[in-house]
């Protein structure tokens, strides 16, 4: 289901109010109605996914009480309790980590297994399988492996409560595109009990309000022009793949954050705080920078979960190296089986790598211009460099291969470069684009660029506010577009 549906639309309301007016004096009943409610709106797309995400929640949910098992017999000496608990941890792991591999990344390896065989004059027999990728896989066995791996480490207690765990793991507002929780910030908050607040509910309206525009207006309305541009880019101009490439920038942003946007506040719609996933990553003024604010709740799983226990930052320049490639690697692959992910999580390795080097990727942890309306001359500088760079990356990642990628840039390149792209493409996408970048700026301190805007106002003024945004997502809606990270 489709939170920019019709869909959806019909189906948030009835949850809403079954979920406050009918459930709200049982915790018990309204875990287990977001479990039903979710599995509603996972099933939507193909029921036969619900099985898979079943199988992730019950070997996740086990495993946290066979460790408990393990460290509550005091039998047991401290070297072997711990040997157990690392193979239950590790056997978890890779039970998860083989239904996402066998379902995202198996025809991947075996036709790069047969194509180099074939090089080398040994052709393979060897078939694909005809798999249906499902939906939001790569966020959901995440968030379930984050829980198993943090009982281990003893940061969380394993929970008996089988109907909390199942709501937390499916929670459906960000099921398949995230944020990517932690055990240690949700599953509490479903062990809590829950009232209504209004002003946290009006505050998730306003976000929901926000992501929607990002999505339908600016996202869905790049998409038309990029996926033009994208489609001929062998008959395209310098400076229209320059249009392209940075209006898919635009796009892949308004259309991730905004499903952000949309699933944190529905979240608070019903009493939960999800963590932010994004924090305006297009004012970074160098790449760590803008790792620190794009997707955050995937960079910092990498971070705490693969960075941090290969050595970090710490420890030799070659281990500095080793480890900056492994986590930049593995996040491009996460993204999807194709070498132009891989590629591209290697470019953004090399961009911060040097940064890591001399010590300055923790220079700008601040927010740009904090004390002052524009950016000063070097910052805007550093903003638009990095921008730059970051949309160079966006071509390898938009492309569907190595070589048109490679092409992609070679025609930006050229000459015509300079030339002025055609006035009829893309004015619409230019124009939102624009407005999303004005509206962030001035919103820049908050958690969202919309959150304090208008709140010193008289309501009438308010709701104007509220009632404009609304007539340009029914005027200016794009083309309806899928989510962009629903495929990972």
């Amino acid at each position: 289901m489709l939170f920019n549906s019709f869909d959806f639309a019909l189906f948030l309301p009835i949850v809403f109010a079954l979920y406050w007016f009918v459930f709200k004096n049982n915790l018990r009943l309204q875990n287990l109605f977001i479990v039903g409610a979710s599995y509603v709106f996972y099933g939507w797309w193909d029921w036969r996914f619900l099985l898979l995400m079943t199988f992730t929640i019950v070997c996740s949910w086990t495993s946290g009480l066979l460790i408990k098992k393990i460290r509550d017999k005091r039998d047991v000496a401290e070297k072997d309790c711990r040997r157990r608990a690392i193979t239950v941890t590790a056997t978890n792991i890779v039970l998860n980590l083989l239904v996402l591999g066998v379902f995202k990344y198996y025809n991947f390896f075996v036709q790069n297994f047969v194509e180099a065989f074939t090089l080398f004059g040994k052709p393979l027999n060897v078939q694909t399988l005809k798999i249906i990728l499902p939906v939001g896989i790569s966020f959901y066995t995440f968030q379930a492996l984050s829980y198993s791996i943090d009982v281990y480490r003893k940061k969380i207690a394993p929970t008996k409560d089988v109907v909390a765990f199942f709501a937390f793991v499916s929670f459906f507002p960000q099921l398949v595109a995230g944020p990517i929780e932690r055990a240690t910030n949700l599953l509490p908050q479903f062990c809590a009990k829950r009232r209504f607040d209004y002003a946290q509910a009006v505050d998730g309206m306003r976000q929901i309000l926000w992501g929607l525009f990002k999505k339908m207006v600016v996202a869905d309305n790049c998409a038309i022009t990029v996926n033009q541009i994208f489609d001929t880019y062998t008959d395209c101009s310098g400076s229209m793949l320059a249009l392209g490439a940075v209006l898919f920038a635009f796009q892949i942003y308004g259309d991730f954050s905004g499903y952000s946007d949309i699933a944190i506040g529905t979240a608070r719609l019903f009493g939960f705080n999800l963590m932010r996933n994004f924090a305006f990553p297009y004012f970074s003024r160098d790449i760590a920078e803008f790792w620190r604010r794009w997707h955050i709740s995937l960079t910092t799983w990498f971070r705490d979960y693969i960075y941090i226990p290969l050595g970090g930052s710490h420890g030799s320049k070659l281990q500095k190296i080793r480890n900056t490639f492994v986590i930049f690697l593995v996040s491009g692959f996460w993204h999807g089986a194709n070498w132009t992910f891989v590629v591209w999580g290697a470019f953004h390795a090399l961009l911060f790598l040097p940064l890591l080097l001399v010590g300055n990727n923790r220079k700008y942890i601040d927010t740009v211009a904090a004390n002052s309306l524009l950016p000063s001359v070097k910052e805007l500088f550093s903003i638009l460099i990095t921008f730059a760079l970051v949309t160079i990356g966006w071509i390898i990642f938009r492309a569907e291969n190595l070589q048109q990628a490679f092409d992609y840039i070679s025609g930006m390149c050229s000459s015509s470069l300079l030339s002025i792209p055609s006035p009829l493409i893309g004015k619409k996408a230019m124009l939102f684009s624009a407005v999303l970048i004005a509206v962030e700026w001035f919103g820049r301190k908050n958690r969202y660029a919309i959150e304090k805007i208008g709140l010193g106002w008289k309501w009438q003024f308010r709701w104007m506010m509220y009632h404009a945004i609304t007539m340009l997502i029914i005027m200016f809606a794009g083309q309806g577009q899928d989510f962009i990270y629903f495929q990972f």
